[in-house]
């Protein structure tokens, strides 16, 4: 199997960590926005392609946010604002935790290695299942192309094998 980037953190290894009352020092998401281009013009919208997962992990918040920016950057230069609808469905909940360790010359005398290591808060991450839906996507029949291949830049910024399905055609009924 090939490495793939941020594989350390791409796996699902434990149960759930997100009770944010419990866990002092969590970082917020780094995703700003969930919602993206013209909501009003969303009955009128012929097509919409989702984003889909094939495969169960994590999603760091930073990732996510890669994948979203680049998703509606192509939009907005190649569509326009007005003429798409872009939704990110999955929150970031999971806290992540990185036992930091030291990695210079003398650096044994300073920390205990593996002893109490429970970790520090260092971002967090969505949980997806296989099949879940990363970036949904409504626009017009005629840029189905600019969207399936925004889709496809969106999808370069995740850890994770995806595929992009048209789950909706209103011009086909």
């Amino acid at each position: 199997m090939p490495m793939r980037p941020g594989r350390c953190y791409s796996h699902i290894t434990s149960q759930p960590y997100t009770r944010k009352e419990y866990i002092h020092g969590a970082p917020p998401p780094k995703i700003t926005k969930f919602e993206m281009g013209n909501k009003e013009m969303l009955k009128n919208y012929e097509v919409k392609l989702d984003l889909i997962s094939l495969e169960t992990g994590q999603i760091r918040s930073n990732a996510l946010e890669a994948a979203r920016v680049m998703t509606s950057k192509y939009l907005s230069t190649e569509v326009g604002d007005a003429n798409y609808y872009m939704r990110i469905p999955k929150y970031p909940h999971q806290v992540i935790r990185e036992n930091k360790m030291m990695a210079f010359a003398g650096a044994d005398r300073l920390q205990d290695g593996m002893r109490l290591s429970f970790g520090t808060p260092i971002g967090v991450a969505a949980i997806v299942h296989a099949g879940d839906k990363l970036i949904e996507v409504w626009g017009r029949k005629t840029d189905i192309e600019k969207i399936k291949e925004a889709l496809r830049r969106g999808a370069s910024k995740l850890p994770q094998k995806t595929r992009i399905v048209i789950s909706e055609d209103k011009t086909e009924k």
